[in-house]
């Protein structure tokens, strides 16, 4: 039996939603119990409390159901960077996710669509899910602007990164 807390608003939404705690179920062939607030217990065999501890780990990083059960798969993986944990300072934390976030969104959106990650800003806390390329080319975007780099540096870093990848798995197709 595995045992995972998530934050008390993501919980209440399983429990509001039985049809997402169904489906896991069934995907990751496993009992899921919400207890109290916030704890999560998973019962069934190895690999599927693995997978859907994972997926509920996503989940209470702020993705939603659908991408992260992309988890279960050996293509995909989760990352994240916990903002509070570098800046300890609230005023902080919030300007740095705000520059992750970007005016209107656009900033996580571009991340998004040039490094092929999906990213999640939640609590003190970007996480994503992707291929391990994909997760470092978004990390180099946002690694950037947390260390104070401007838009521009870190879309130009990505960028860079993105390419090198795809010369990289060019070159290995001949």
């Amino acid at each position: 039996m595995e045992q995972l807390y998530i934050t008390s608003e993501k919980a209440k939404e399983l429990k509001r939603d039985k049809s997402l705690v169904k489906s896991l179920e069934h995907l990751c062939s496993c009992k899921i119990t919400i207890e109290g607030d916030d704890l999560i217990q998973i019962d069934g065999d190895a690999y599927g409390e693995f997978s859907a501890k994972g997926i509920l780990f996503a989940y209470g990083r702020g993705f939603n159901m659908d991408t992260a059960r992309k988890l279960v798969g050996d293509e995909y993986y989760f990352s994240s960077i916990d903002i509070g944990q570098v800046f300890g300072n609230e005023k902080r934390v919030h300007q740095m996710k705000a520059r992750i976030i970007g005016e209107g969104g656009r900033t996580k959106t571009y991340i998004e669509e040039v490094s092929g990650a999906k990213l999640s800003v939640y609590g003190d806390t970007v996480s994503f899910i992707g291929s391990i390329t994909q997760i470092n080319e978004a990390e180099t975007a946002v690694n950037t602007l947390l260390e104070g780099g401007t838009h521009k540096l870190a879309y130009a870093r990505m960028e860079e990164a993105h390419r090198k990848n795809k010369r990289q798995q060019h070159d290995a197709h001949f």
